[in-house]
Order: structure tokens, then C-alpha cells, then sequence
């Protein structure tokens, strides 16, 4: 059953707020949005969802003792955005103009018009592209230690990468693997020198310099990994269970370059909790978020960004409720 909180513009009119992205950090946004009484576009991408559509077993966000499979918890958010009225298009945002009042963005050559915006497109996990890599993610691949670490529990786990976000995944992982190699393509850490210092004083880890993986290897599940001594050129495999990639995440900002303000990395700027540079603009999850890249604090963010909406809406415009 469909429950229309807010009225949809008619044509040519703008959305009292249009989502851009669909992870949970939007679809959590839609869902205080409308039930706010404001007209929600979600302009999803044709890649909808985000990475909890590339995510099996879900065991961390609050609600499912049980777990739920990463695809499943998207379609229910989605299902319950849309229950309340907001509208839900796969399709790519390919520009925006926040320039004009109201602003402008378009989707596959179709203007739509929005008196608020709020970014929530995310930030993909920079991946290794190996052969086995694609086929095994969820499998015994993953990115994220503080979601899967308890499923290895007394088994080998390797850690590819050398920053802070590596040596966080293995200080995760070190608590409940038997052994974590950390797999880095230099002769040191780019990590800060007290992270640095927790991993190689930890008996339980292992250190492979000078390397990078070539290929991992499994039938039906993670087996082992191929590597590569990239100064030797020597060829060796290790036997895992599991392997997390920590070389970084990349936010889904290039169409906002030069429309709000972004930081060194490309992460959309924050200011007063969901506030871009532009007025009317907001934001919300991993795309502003350096820190916890959760779907729990997505949602969060997406809760907070959605309340800073109906304000601005209560403040600058009229908002038609039904009757």
C-alpha cells in the first residue's frame, strides 16, 4: 500500500527535494522527507543501492539478530521510501547546476527542478582488479574488517594495503583471525607511526614487503593468493581464508567538481553536520564520511540531512501538504 505524504509537482515544477544516489544514506533521507510532507525525487543511478547490493551477510545494522543479506535490506528501505511517496528513478545523474533557483539537474537529457538537493552517491572501495576477485567477493573477499571480522574467527586473514584504513582492517581482524598478513607493495607503511607500531608489535602479524597480489584463487570460496614480489619478480602462494582490500575508497563527486566545495580527496566538505558550501544543498554518507563508512551511520547521516531539509523548507518555502 502506497501512503502519499506530500504532493508531487506538477510538471515543470521543482521537488521540494531531490536525493541523488540510493544507498542507505538516501533512502533513510527519502523516508523522513516525505513522511516530513516534502515531494522526494530519489535519482537512484542505474547502478542503485550501494555497496550492500555487493554485500552477502549483514550482521551489524541493528534490527536482524539473525542478519539479513546486504540486496534484501536495500530493496526493503527502498520499499518503504516509496510507500511513503517518493519517486524512484534508475537512471545517472549526469549534471547539475547549482547556480539557478531552483536548481537544475539532468538525467538522460530530462531537466529536473529541486528547491533542495541532497548528495548521498557514496564512495566505491578502490578494488585490485585480479583474476578471482569479482568471483569471490562475498566468498572469503571483502573490504570492510569491522563488518566481516567475526567470520573468521580462529582462521588466516591477509590485509592488503599500508595506510591507516589498512592498519585499522588488520587491528580489527587480529582479534579474531589465528594469523593476519599484511600484504603492502612498498618497504613501509604510509600508516601513521602509532598505528604502525600496534601491527608490527603484534605477534599475531605478518608482514609481506615489497609485494602485491596477482591473483586469488578459489573454487567456492577463498583458498589461497597468489603473490608478486614486484623487485624480485618472484612468484609465491599463501594460503587464506580471507582477504580484505584497504588501498582506499574513491567518492562519487565528479560531477559535483567546481559545484560545491570538496577536499584533497575528492570527499564533499561539510559544514554544521549536513551543510554543503551551496546553500540548499545537503549531504549525507560515505561521500562526506571519512571515518565509519557504515550503513548504520549512512542511515544516520541521511536522518540528519533530511531534518536540515524540512528546516530549510519551513524556513524558504511553502511545503503543500495533503488534506
Amino acid at each position: 500500500m502506497r501512503e502519499e505524504f506530500a504532493v508531487k509537482p506538477k510538471e515543470g515544477e521543482p521537488w521540494d527535494v531531490v536525493i541523488i544516489g540510493s544507498g542507505p544514506a538516501s533512502l533513510t533521507a527519502a523516508i523522513y522527507t516525505t513522511r516530513g510532507a516534502a515531494s522526494t525525487l530519489i535519482l537512484a543511478g542505474e547502478k542503485w543501492g550501494g555497496q550492500l547490493m555487493l554485500t552477502t551477510q549483514v550482521d551489524n545494522y541493528p534490527g536482524f539478530p539473525d542478519g539479513i543479506q546486504g540486496p534484501i535490506l536495500m530493496m526493503a528501505m527502498r520499499k518503504q521510501a516509496v510507500r511513503f511517496g517518493a519517486e524512484f528513478i534508475e537512471k545517472d545523474v549526469e549534471e547539475v547546476n547549482f547556480l539557478s533557483n531552483p536548481f537544475e539537474l539532468f538525467v538522460n537529457r530530462k531537466k529536473y527542478l529541486a528547491k533542495t538537493v541532497i548528495i548521498a552517491t557514496g564512495a566505491k572501495t578502490r578494488w585490485l582488479s585480479v583474476p578471482g576477485e569479482e568471483r569471490l567477493l562475498g566468498r572469503g573477499v571483502s573490504s570492510c574488517a569491522p563488518c566481516d571480522a567475526p567470520l573468521f574467527k580462529n582462521k588466516r586473514v591477509a590485509v592488503i594495503g599500508g595506510g591507516d584504513s589498512a592498519m585499522e582492517e588488520a587491528l580489527v581482524l587480529v582479534k579474531y583471525a589465528s594469523s593476519v598478513t599484511i600484504i603492502h607493495r612498498r618497504n613501509e607503511f604510509r600508516a601513521s607511526a602509532a598505528m604502525q607500531s600496534r601491527v608490527k608489535n603484534n605477534p599475531k602479524m605478518k608482514i609481506i614487503w615489497d609485494s602485491a597480489v596477482k591473483e586469488i584463487i578459489g573454487e567456492q570460496k577463498l583458498e589461497k593468493l597468489k603473490i608478486w614480489n614486484l623487485k624480485t619478480s618472484q612468484e609465491s602462494e599463501i594460503e587464506v581464508d580471507g582477504v580484505f582490500v584497504a588501498i582506499g575508497h574513491s567518492p562519487s563527486t565528479e560531477i559535483f567538481k567546481d559545484k560545491v566545495d570538496l577536499d584533497e580527496k575528492g570527499y564533499v566538505k561539510v559544514f554544521d553536520h549536513t551543510k554543503t558550501s551551496v546553500e540548499g544543498v545537503f549531504v549525507a554518507g560515505d561521500v562526506h564520511d571519512v571515518n565509519y563508512r557504515q550503513a548504520v551511520t549512512a542511515a544516520g547521516f541521511g536522518c540528519m540531512a533530511a531534518f536540515e531539509v524540512i528546516r530549510y523548507l519551513d524556513k524558504n518555502t511553502t511545503v503543500v501538504k495533503n488534506s
